[in-house]
């Protein structure tokens, strides 16, 4: 029994080698969320068993959960980079033909052929309609549209665009060189009753699920949602000192488990060679 104890254990300590791994591998990767695995003990009896004269039987995984706390924010001077100081996240929708919905804390966004405003899967920024002062006049999934940039004012096609601006509640407004401007939404973002739900798709995207929810859509500053940061970027919430110092605890549960596995050996084989 000790064998299979100890084996519990072993799987355990390679489990948490892993994940404490995976999140100093992606200190530098933006929006990237740590996380911590969370391991049970095992034990069974019989109903009429005495439990004072059990004893465990190892170690099980109970769950891999992130952990959504703030990153560092870091400045770029790009607008389009936004960072979120707060709990919300950013609304994307996947390209046609699939046109999955997903949320991510990764605001590197970019710009395709199509003037679209694109994550780094590709995605498009969701934005909400506003109003002609900028008050955002519906929050439905149904009416978020695609951040796509004009080329030039609507009412005159002669003004190119020459800046676009988006404040800390999200608001995007386009100036043209006739020194129009227009506001074009509000970007789109949304909460989750239970973010550790979430499931992670990578690239610090996530999708909703049973467990999370589902996303509740309104502009930054409403609620948790957060303002945001033009010009910046959230970094990875890892801590180096922190991972480093785990990483030494699972090692060494890694090779206490694995003495066991060896004590046990020695006794098993110690009984075989006994002579009467």
């Amino acid at each position: 029994m000790s064998f299979y104890t100890s084996l519990s254990g072993l799987k355990g300590a390679q489990t948490d080698l892993s994940t404490i791994s995976n999140n100093v591998a992606n200190a530098g990767s933006v929006g990237f969320k740590r996380s911590r695995a969370i391991f049970g003990d095992l034990f069974a009896a019989a109903p009429t068993q005495s439990t004072k004269t059990v004893a465990g039987q190892g170690v099980r995984l109970n769950g891999i959960t992130q952990q959504f706390a703030q990153g560092t924010l870091e400045s770029t001077g790009k607008t389009l980079d936004l960072a979120i100081a707060g709990e919300g996240f950013f609304a994307v929708r996947g390209q046609p033909p699939a046109e999955e919905l997903s949320f991510t804390r990764n605001g590197a966004f970019g710009i395709n052929s199509d003037r679209e405003v694109i994550d780094t899967l590709g995605s498009i920024v969701q934005l909400l309609p506003v109003d002609v002062n900028g008050v955002v006049t519906s929050t439905a999934i149904g009416d978020m549209t695609g951040f796509v940039l004009p080329e030039f004012d609507p009412a005159d096609p002669a003004a190119v665009l020459a800046n676009i601006s988006i404040n800390t509640a999200g608001l995007v407004t386009a100036t043209y060189a006739n020194g129009n401007t227009e506001n074009l939404g509000s970007i789109a973002m949304s909460s989750f009753t239970n973010v550790e739900g979430l499931r992670p798709i990578g690239d610090a995207h996530w999708q909703a699920t049973g467990e999370s929810g589902d996303p509740q859509i309104n502009s930054a500053g409403a609620g948790p949602m957060g303002e945001l940061r033009s010009g910046m970027l959230e970094r990875a919430n890892v801590d180096l000192t922190e991972e480093l110092v785990s990483l030494i605890g699972a090692q060494r549960n890694f090779q206490a488990n694995a003495q066991a596995i060896e004590t046990a050996n020695t006794l098993t084989q110690t009984i075989i060679n006994l002579q009467v």
